[in-house]
C-alpha cells in the first residue's frame, strides 16, 4: 500500500494466532495479503513471557512463501541466531539492550544468510542506534513494552518514529522502519504518517471479526 511515496507493508504476528491451527492461519494470512510473518521469540528473561523456538520457524518455512521475520526478545541472541537462520528465518531482529557487541551480532546475521535488523524498547533512546544505522536493513521501534500482545500503543513512541525517519533522511539511508505494538485501524494512520514502512499486527489480524482475510482487508482499507 503506497502512502507518501512509501510502500507500507503489513507483517502478521503469530503471537496472537491459534497455535492449534498455526499452519492453516499463516496460509490464510498469506492469502489475505500479508507481506511477512512476524515471529516473536521470548525467553522469560529479557521479557516476561516464553513463546517459541527454531522448531516453529522450521515448521512454518514450507507452509508459506512469505518472508519469516524472527524477532529475538532474548538474552545472548548470538547463541541462537545461526539455528534460527538454518530453520528458515529471512530476517532476524535483535535488541540493542541484549547485544554488548552489536556490530558483531549484526554481522553474524548477514554472514549467516539472513537480513539483519535491530530494535529497541520504548525507554531506550534512538542514540543507541547511531553507530549501526548503516549496518541494518530494518529498524523496529517497539510501540509497547515487549512481552505480551494486545497492549495499547505508547503515544511517545509515535514521535520516536518521526525522529528516526528524519535521522535516516539526514544520513541518506533507506532502511525500513517497522513498528510493533498496539497497531490497529485507529492507530496505523498515525505511525504511517510519522514514517513507518512496516506494521506488525497480531490481534488485529488473527483475532479480528470475520476471520483473518476479512481482517486484512479492513486493515488495507484503513491504510
Amino acid at each position: 500500500m503506497d502512502l507518501s511515496g512509501r510502500q507500507v507493508q503489513i507483517s502478521a504476528s503469530i503471537l496472537s494466532a491459534d497455535f492449534a491451527r498455526l499452519g492453516e492461519q499463516v496460509r490464510e494470512a498469506e492469502a489475505g495479503g500479508a507481506d511477512a510473518i512476524h515471529i516473536d521469540v521470548m525467553d522469560g528473561r529479557f521479557v516476561p513471557n516464553i513463546t517459541v523456538g527454531p522448531v516453529v520457524v522450521r515448521s512454518l518455512r514450507p507452509v508459506t512463501r512469505l518472508p519469516l521475520h524472527v524477532h529475538l526478545m532474548i538474552v545472548e541472541p548470538e547463541r541462537y541466531i545461526d539455528e534460527f537462520i538454518q530453520a528458515g528465518a529471512s530476517l532476524v531482529t535483535v535488541h540493542v539492550e541484549t547485544c554488548p557487541h552489536l556490530h558483531r551480532t549484526l554481522a553474524q546475521i548477514r554472514e549467516g544468510g539472513a537480513r539483519p535488523a535491530v530494535t529497541l524498547n520504548p525507554a531506550t533512546p534512538l542514540a543507541a542506534l547511531e553507530e549501526v544505522l548503516d549496518q541494518v536493513d530494518q529498524i523496529l521501534i517497539m510501540t509497547v513494552n515487549p512481552g505480551f500482545g494486545g497492549q495499547s500503543i505508547i503515544p511517545s513512541a509515535i514521535n520516536k518514529v518521526r525522529r528516526l525517519r528524519q535521522i535516516l533522511k539526514e544520513c541518506g539511508l533507506s532502511c525500513a522502519i517497522e513498528v510493533d505494538g498496539g497497531i490497529n485501524t485507529r492507530t496505523m494512520g498515525q505511525v504511517v504518517q510519522a514514517g513507518a514502512d512496516i506494521l506488525v499486527i497480531g490481534a488485529g489480524i488473527f483475532a479480528g471479526e470475520g476471520g483473518i482475510q476479512a481482517s486484512l482487508q479492513r486493515l488495507r482499507a484503513a491504510l
